[in-house]
C-alpha cells in the first residue's frame, strides 16, 4: 500500500464528508432563515440535540483511541493503516451523526440551539482531517515505518 494514496484517499474521503455536511447545513438554514431562542414548547427532541453531541465527540475520541491503541506494533503497516482508517471511519461517523440530527432539529423548530452545535461538531470534523501526524502520533509504528511516512 503505498502512503501517499492512502492519505490522500483519506483526505478526499474526509473533505467529501465537509462539503455534504455543510451544503445540508447550508441548505437547511436556507430553508429556514430564521431564528428562535424560546425552548417553550420546543419538545424534548430539542434537549436531545446536545446530549446526542456530547456522545458524539467524547464517543468519538474514546472508539478512536479504544480501536488504534488495539492495533499491534508487530503487525504489518497494510494492516495497521486499515485498522486506523476504519478507525477514521466510525469516528468521523460519530461527529457527523449528531451533526445531521442538530440540524434536522433545527429544520422542525427554527432554534437556534440545534444548528449552532451542528455547526460546532462541522467544525470540529474539519479540525480532524487526516495528515501524516496523526497516523504517527496514533498509530504504534516501529522506526522505519514512521521513516517510510514522513518520507512519503
Amino acid at each position: 500500500m503505498e502512503i501517499k494514496s492512502f492519505i490522500k484517499s483519506l483526505t478526499i474521503m474526509h473533505l467529501f464528508l465537509l462539503i455534504g455536511l455543510s451544503i445540508f447545513t447550508l441548505w437547511v438554514f436556507l430553508q429556514i432563515n430564521s431564528f428562535n431562542t424560546s425552548t417553550a414548547g420546543q419538545g424534548v427532541f430539542l434537549y436531545m440535540v446536545p446530549v446526542f453531541a456530547m456522545l458524539g465527540y467524547f464517543g468519538s475520541q474514546w472508539i478512536f483511541k479504544k480501536m488504534t491503541s488495539n492495533i499491534k506494533s508487530e503487525s504489518r503497516l497494510e494492516e495497521k493503516l486499515k485498522k486506523y482508517q476504519s478507525a477514521l471511519h466510525i469516528k468521523y461517523a460519530l461527529i457527523e451523526i449528531p451533526a445531521f440530527i442538530g440540524l434536522f432539529a433545527y429544520y422542525n423548530t427554527a432554534n437556534a440551539l440545534p444548528l449552532v452545535i451542528s455547526v460546532c461538531l462541522l467544525a470540529y470534523l474539519a479540525a480532524q482531517r487526516p495528515n501524516k501526524a496523526n497516523i504517527i502520533n496514533n498509530i504504534p509504528l516501529k522506526a522505519e515505518e514512521k521513516e517510510q511516512i514522513q518520507q512519503s
